[in-house]
């Protein structure tokens, strides 16, 4: 009976709990496997499995506005001590000028020595030369840098990203990267079973210039190609004067044109290579070729000696002097991950040979007509030609909290000399050294850092004789004999350099330090130069005793970030006990430069601070405004120079910046409006023979938008700079000696036609 009973309780309670409405636990998913939203699933029936029909009423909702940020790039920052800004493409096409580095010069903190419209030098807080590295693809690209008047042979439009260092980074970067680096990277890589590319096309006013830049890559599974062909040609440049002064030589130019400023540039871009899940490598192979030429009243011994008719029957043409270089490059980085390991390997060979060519002037004892028996082509004044070997061994470990990096340099470089006339000796220097870098993670905001490197370097000069012969006195005997110009040399140099940072990243506030030992070898030029620098009417003399250069820094940045507002400070400091500079000494040669001044490299002991400020407002959702500044103070405090400043030390500046982007109305998306006001103080702070430069305000526009043209994407860019057409000086151009005002007004259109194909 009990049986019984208990099995009609069970059979009731049963019956009714399938009956009932319940609340079941789980989770209820899409037809893809995506969440629902919020769903009550009611019970009915014995089944055991019952399958509903559910139709969901929308419903909108309007969220808070989002913003999606560069991952890549934000976590770059926040992790590193050093001051790091990395732009992209966006940013070039928006800010295009005559070069990469004019174009980076928006940027606080980066300036540059302009040569002519088409080419340009970077200056990071007032450093330049050989105390900037310039990375390409992850080697370090090498042409002659040394000369005021050699660009970089760089594809502004070949860059994916560009990443810039503001301070010294010689703990990773080695000699050199005394001065901070600049990382040209190529463009992302294609999605797999892709094809596309892109049509750029650019076109300037002032100095008529066109250009074109056609991209085509594409990706198969594993394997993948990407390829660019990059022509540009300009004609002879407009400042707005009428009249410039050669050394107070008065000289007309004609239609405000400078004389011999044309140039063109060709660049060959391919590169090829594998992705798989651990193993990454890409071939990288390029070849950039360049003509232009130097303003032609202001080179030579005998500026004035010029055929002003024939330079003004074409702006077009490039006569002499001039000067072609030719930039050929192959790299290979590979990559390997392993678990909580990453191998990185890059290879690089590149050959940068240059031209230089002038009319044969003969000064000092040189023969009056070039003898017809010398190999060298008559109007030859000189050639470099360098090839350079490169290798980059590095191992990023991760454990625990720390993340370690250990690495491995080594580069070779050979450079030989041709010409008629003389400046540096041909030379063979072989660089190698190695570092490790630790990363400790203290807690979510707290990041520590300590870095040490050993360098090790050898540089051997070869002697050079003048190919003529000259007059000398041997005690009360006058001789006649070909002068030794740069004896043989043989110089090893060495130094341990450190590093030691934080950063500490608390919701909206930011801090990063760094403190540090720099340094970097003596170039070829400042050990053994023996000759006439016919663009500064000087004579250049090399010290083959000269120290490695040395500097102690120290790095800080500071950043609060809201809603409405960003700001950020960076001040720095820098010692040098014994920097390399050109002294003016009180000596003239007139055996080759016809009684040029005597310029004579030395050390002293130097200190540089300064700082750049970063500040901006959303006054609106489409509408904000930024503000750029800095500064920078320079001192020798040794020597000869004793309570001068550094050469090309920029002034302070300014730039305001007021920008509009509306909404996306039909077929016009991504669009903006933009001015650029800028004040530059004058320069007062010189070291002779530099003038002191008068301050300025310029202005500079930008539009932009995106087109749609029938489900084709075209992006439209125009600027317009120096609207007022002002002239003004730019104290760290090269023409800034001769008083040379800067470009007058130019109009700039680009259009990028981008096209993909899956």
């Amino acid at each position: 009976m009990k049986k019984a009973y208990f099995l009609f309780v069970c059979i009731f309670s049963f019956h009714r709990l399938c009956g009932q409405n319940s609340k079941l636990p789980g989770v209820v998913l899409d037809s893809i496997g995506k969440p629902a939203a919020t769903t009550r699933v009611l019970m009915s029936g014995h089944s055991e499995t019952t399958r509903t029909d559910t139709a969901l009423k929308p419903s909108a909702r309007l969220l808070k506005e989002v913003t999606v940020y560069d991952d890549h790039s934000r976590t770059r920052m926040s992790e590193e001590s050093l001051n790091i800004k990395t732009v992209n493409q966006a940013f070039i096409q928006r800010n295009l000028g005559g070069s990469l580095m004019k174009t980076l010069e928006r940027l606080p903190g980066i300036s540059t020595i302009g040569i002519g419209s088409g080419q340009s030098k970077p200056l990071i807080r007032g450093l330049g030369f050989n105390r900037v590295v310039v990375l390409d693809k992850g080697v370090k690209h090498e042409g002659q840098q040394w000369g005021a008047d050699h660009g970089l042979e760089i594809d502004q439009f070949a860059a994916g990203e560009v990443e810039l260092i503001k301070g010294a980074a010689s703990f990773i970067y080695g000699s050199d990267a005394i001065g901070g680096v600049i990382d040209v990277k190529p463009s992302s890589m294609p999605r797999k079973n892709s094809f596309g590319g892109s049509v750029n096309l650019i076109a300037k006013s002032n100095n008529n210039h066109y250009g074109t830049s056609v991209n085509l890559f594409g990706r198969y599974e594993n394997w993948f190609f990407d390829s660019r062909v990059t022509h540009q040609d300009y004609a002879d440049y407009r400042v707005p004067a009428d009249t410039v002064f050669i050394y107070d030589y008065a000289v007309g130019l004609y239609r405000n044109m400078l004389r011999n400023t044309a140039g063109k540039e060709t660049g060959l871009h391919f590169h090829t290579g594998y992705i798989g899940n651990r193993l990454r490598s890409t071939f990288f192979i390029s070849n950039i070729f360049s003509r232009s030429g130097f303003f032609a009243n202001a080179h030579g011994l005998e500026p004035r000696n010029v055929d002003v008719k024939l330079h003004d029957r074409s702006s077009r043409d490039v006569l002499m002097p001039s000067q072609d270089v030719n930039h050929f490059k192959i790299i290979n980085q590979t990559r390997l991950d392993l678990s909580g390991n990453r191998l990185e390997l890059e290879l690089g060979y590149q050959r940068n040979f240059r031209q230089e060519f002038s009319h044969y002037v003969p000064h000092g004892y040189m023969p009056s007509i070039y003898p017809p028996e010398i190999p060298v082509p008559l109007n030859l004044e000189r050639e470099f030609d360098k090839a350079v070997y490169s290798l980059n061994l590095r191992n990023n470990l991760l454990f625990a909290s720390h993340s370690i990096t250990a690495g491995f340099n080594a580069e070779y470089q050979d450079n030989t000399i041709g010409g008629w006339s003389f400046l540096v000796p041909s030379f063979k220097q072989t660089t190698v050294g190695g570092f490790i870098y630790d990363k400790l993670k203290i807690n979510e905001h707290l990041l520590l850092h300590a870095a040490v490197r050993y360098d090790y370097g050898n540089t051997r000069m070869f002697q050079y004789a003048d190919w003529f012969k000259s007059e000398t006195t041997k005690g009360n005997v006058v001789v006649s004999e070909n002068l030794i110009r740069a004896s043989n040399l043989n110089r090893n140099f060495n130094s341990l350099v450190w590093s030691a940072g934080l950063n500490y990243n608390q919701d909206r506030f930011t801090l990063k330090a760094n403190i540090g030992k720099s340094f970097r070898m003596p170039i070829a030029k400042e050990l053994a130069a023996n000759g006439v620098n016919y663009h500064y009417f000087s004579y250049e003399r090399g010290d083959p005793n000269l120290s490695p250069e040395q500097s102690y820094q120290a790095d800080l940045s500071v950043g609060w970030n809201t809603e409405k507002w960003t700001a950020l400070i960076s001040p720095f400091y820098n010692y040098f006990p014994n920097y390399i500079y050109l002294n003016p000494s009180a000596t003239y040669d007139y055996y080759y430069g016809a009684g040029n001044q005597v310029f004579q490299y030395a050390q002293s002991r130097v200190m540089r601070y300064g700082a750049e400020v970063q500040f901006k407002y959303k006054i609106h959702k489409t509408l904000y405004s930024e503000i750029f500044g800095e500064y920078l103070y320079a001192r020798q405090l040794s020597g000869d120079k004793k309570g001068y400043t550094l050469p090309f030390s920029p002034p302070a500046s300014a730039l305001l910046n007021l920008t509009w982007s509306p909404a996306g109305i039909a077929i016009f998306k991504d669009t903006y409006v933009s001015a650029d006001y800028r004040l530059t103080g004058k320069q007062n702070n010189i070291v002779p023979p530099e003038k002191k430069t008068p301050g300025y305000q310029m202005v500079n526009i930008q539009a932009g938008m995106k087109l749609k043209l029938y489900s084709q994407p075209v992006i439209l860019s125009f600027q317009v700079q120096n609207l007022l057409n002002r002239r003004y000086l730019n104290h760290t151009s090269f023409y800034r000696i001769i008083q040379l005002p800067e470009a007058g007004r130019n109009m700039i259109l680009s259009v990028k036609i981008p096209f993909n194909q899956k």
